[in-house]
């Protein structure tokens, strides 16, 4: 497989910091390939390993529970395809994930089904359930700015959460990628749109159950949206192709802002700055530990 490596700017950034230290985010590209033999080039990237397989027995511990967090709410264009779900769940059923450790989870059934997902909680299989489900924790978790009821899904079903959420605009907070995909983790997200929703993204994830059990985000930019969102907008939407995996959340959403921000300026657009809804969240989201937004902190790796 060859690789070729892209840097955000002109830093040279192997000899600027040791690259244990760098945050990697593949970005694998290739429009007719479809999310199977894409998910696997990205994975294989990023894990460093010839095997499609591999990077998922690294990922997950025998008998765990993996929770995959799709991003529903737009409906069908403008959400976590099923296709990629599907190509996901292939790989951690042969890398020896049994069926019943496998959940599809967000906010709502009804979300997940006018996305094309079909709800159940069926034993012995596969599952797809909204957070109505399970419920809600009874107690709060304070973090920083934040106060929230946390799923039950996430926190007494799952493991270990894989989070899938998808490259686009978002009217107020800028943009939404892994680190606001979490807000589908919590009963009040409404509450936390205030100031472009920072710090409250922020805040948000920095909750021990989230940033604990999240161990890879891979964003689905097979199209993207450049503005309009969250909503599903055609007109305003891409066909990036593509698939971002990475461990740092903060470093994905920082490489999803650059790469909707080109878009963007492409078009004709202002930048997000401009128009008031730079995402700042992102920025708190490093100050907080969550990850690097440095650009000469992120390995950006195109396959």
């Amino acid at each position: 497989m060859r690789l070729s490596r892209r840097q955000f700017s002109a830093l040279p950034l192997a000899a600027a910091l040791p690259a244990a230290k760098r945050s990697r985010v593949v970005i694998a590209r290739q429009a007719k390939s479809g999310y199977g033999p894409l998910l696997d080039r990205a994975m294989m990237a990023y894990f460093d390993c010839d095997d499609p397989v591999e990077p998922w027995r690294r990922l997950v511990r025998p008998g765990e529970t993996v929770g995959l967090k799709v991003n529903c709410l737009a409906g069908k264009g403008g959400s976590t395809s099923v296709a990629l779900v599907e190509a996901v769940t292939e790989r951690l059923r042969q890398a020896g994930v049994a069926q019943d450790k496998i959940v599809i989870w967000d906010r709502l059934s009804e979300d997940l089904e006018s996305a094309g997902f079909r709800p159940s909680n069926r034993g012995g299989r596969i599952r797809c359930i909204g957070n109505e489900v399970l419920g809600y924790e009874s107690e709060l978790t304070i973090s920083g700015s934040a106060g929230s009821l946390l799923a039950r899904t996430l926190t007494r079903l799952c493991d270990v959460v894989i989070n899938l959420p998808v490259l686009k605009d978002h009217g107020i907070v800028g943009v939404t990628m892994a680190l606001k995909n979490m807000f589908g983790a919590i009963h009040n997200p409404n509450k936390y749109h205030p100031n472009g929703g920072d710090p409250y993204v922020a805040d948000v994830y920095a909750m021990p159950a989230i940033r604990k059990k999240v161990r890879l985000a891979i964003c689905d930019a097979m199209t993207a949206q450049y503005e309009g969102g969250p909503t599903y907008m055609p007109q305003w939407c891409w066909p990036f192709g593509g698939l971002l995996v990475a461990e740092d959340p903060v470093a994905l959403d920082a490489t999803g802002w650059r790469i909707i921000e080109q878009k963007r300026a492409e078009m004709g657009l202002k930048p997000l700055r401009a128009t008031g809804r730079e995402p700042r969240y992102i920025a708190t989201a490093a100050a907080r530990g969550l990850g690097t937004n440095l650009a000469e902190r992120i390995e950006r790796l195109e396959v």
